[in-house]
This record gives C-alpha cells, structure tokens and sequence, in this order.
C-alpha cells in the first residue's frame, strides 16, 4: 500500500490537500509575478523619463558650435572642445596606465595564486576597489598627488581614472583566463613551452575579447566620473591641456554648468550630458558584442 501525503489511507484527503498545495502556490506564483512586473515597470518609467528628457534637451542644445568652440563667458556662445579634448586626454592616458596593471593583476591571481593567501588578499582588495565610491578614490588621490605637489592637475585626474578602471580590468582578465580549458596549458606545457609563454601565446590570445570588453566597461565607467576628478584636476574653462595644470573634463564641465543660472551655459550642459550618454552606450553596446562573440 502506497503512502498517503498526509501519512494516512485515506485517497481523497490527500486529493484534497494536494488541491489545496497546488490553488496555495499558484498563489504565490502569482504574487512574485505581479511585484516583479510591477517593479520593472516602475524602473522602465523612470528611466524612460529620463532618457527622453536628456534626448529632447540634448539634442535641442546640439549644434556644431559644441564641437568646434571652447566653453566661453556666459552669453557668448560657446561650445565644448576643450572639456571633450580634456577628457579624451584623461581617460585615454588612464586606460593605457590601469590596462596594462590590471591584466598583470588578473593573470597573477589565475595563473599563478589559484588558492594562495596572498592571492585571496589581492582578490579581495580588488574587490573592494571595484564597489568602492569614486569619490573616496578622489579624496586618496588628492592626499597623494595635489597636496604635496600643490596644486590641481590633470595627472592626479589620471591616477584616479586608473585606480577606477584597474578592478574591472582585474575581474574580466581572471575570469575570462579561468574559463580557459586546462588541457590547453598542459597540451603547451607538455611540449616544452615554459609557462610565461603558454600564458602569452595561449591563454591570452584565447581571453583577449574577454579582456577587450572588460576594458570597454572600464572606459565606460570612468568617462562620466565627475567626484574624482573635482578633487584632482578640478577642471579649466580654457583650451589647457598640459597635464601638469588643472584640466578641462566633460564631467566637471557639465556640473559646473548644469547648476549656473545662465541659459547658455545650462543648454551646454544638457549637451554634454547626452554626448556622454551616447558614448557610454556605444561602448556597452559594442562590449556586449564582443562578449556574445566568445559565448
């Protein structure tokens, strides 16, 4: 005799019971499926509302003049170039700096500190760094490099977009050389080849999409950060770009304007805040398809 769901003989209790288990989860089911709807509704109105707005009032702001002219006094015109050229120049020499530093990173922490201490202790301070706020990044680079040189400059501004992209880096690079087969480094290993060139040859030629689209979000990342950069190279309403002096950015520029009480200056940085946008979607975008190329 087969036993009951509840413990006894009886064939229509447990019909009963097993009715009333299945009516008591399809209410449940039901409840999660209404709050998960409900949540991404609320989440795709707010930011629908805001993309519309940033795209109405950007592209009313746009005009050739943002892409040929410096920022200028209020109600004289003006454009962007020096704070986009500013912020090229600052993220540019980030990437290169935190790139290289942070694929070194990773490649030690899965090639050689797979279960180490130390490994695990570099593991978690990147981690740290990766959730840390930007601006606490600032505020470590400030005590570094503007105090004790006095002054604002565009190589604080630097080191402070590297220290932000070097985790990504770290994360991507470790997991994209982790999900490389093992018989791949036996198979080199097996033919000689001495490990720093079985990790040259093949594991990072195997991971370079990978760490190409790790450092893409990087990028993405650290080309809209404004609170480091106001405590490092501050910013510049003039065409100055030496690294030593303080520096025009596209962030600081448009927080700068987007509080002024001129009209001219509040419609820069509408503008501003949409050519960010776009750039920061064009990278994920293209790191996306990138990443569903390895997949």
């Amino acid at each position: 005799m087969s036993v009951s769901l509840t413990g006894s003989p009886d064939p229509h209790r447990d019909v009963t019971v097993a009715a009333s288990l299945g009516r008591r989860r399809k209410r449940a089911d039901l409840t999660i499926a209404v709050l998960s709807w409900t949540a991404t509704a609320i989440g795709l109105i707010f930011l629908t509302s805001i993309l519309v707005t940033l795209f109405i009032k950007g592209f009313g702001a746009m005009a050739p003049s943002v892409f040929t002219e410096v920022t200028k006094p209020p109600g004289s015109g003006g454009g962007l170039l020096n704070a986009i050229i500013g912020s090229l120049i600052q993220v540019g020499l980030a990437t290169l700096i935190g790139t290289p530093i942070g694929l070194l990173v990773g490649t030690y922490l899965a090639e050689y500190a797979r279960g180490s201490t130390f490994g695990n202790i570099v593991r978690f301070v990147s981690d740290i760094l990766l959730s840390a706020p930007s601006i606490l990044i600032g505020l470590f680079v400030y005590q570094l490099l503007v105090l004790p040189f006095g002054g604002f400059s565009g190589w604080a501004g630097v080191v402070a977009l590297a220290i932000l992209i070097i985790p990504i880096v770290v994360r991507t690079t470790e997991d994209m050389l982790s999900l490389i087969p093992n018989t791949l480094r036996e198979a080199a290993i097996g033919l000689g080849a001495p490990k720093w060139k079985m990790i040259v040859l093949i594991c990072w030629r195997a991971a370079l999409s990978g760490v190409i689209t790790g450092v893409l979000l990087g990028v993405a990342r650290i080309a809209g950060e404004t609170a480091p950069l106001l405590f490092t190279s501050l910013g510049n309403n003039t065409a100055q770009y030496a690294l030593n002096a303080p520096m025009p950015s596209l962030p600081i520029t448009i927080y700068s304007y987007a509080g002024s009480p001129f009209q001219d200056w509040i419609e820069l940085a509408w503008a501003g805040a949409l050519l960010i946008t776009l750039a920061v979607l064009l990278l994920n975008i293209l790191a996306r398809t990138l990443l569903r190329g390895i997949k």
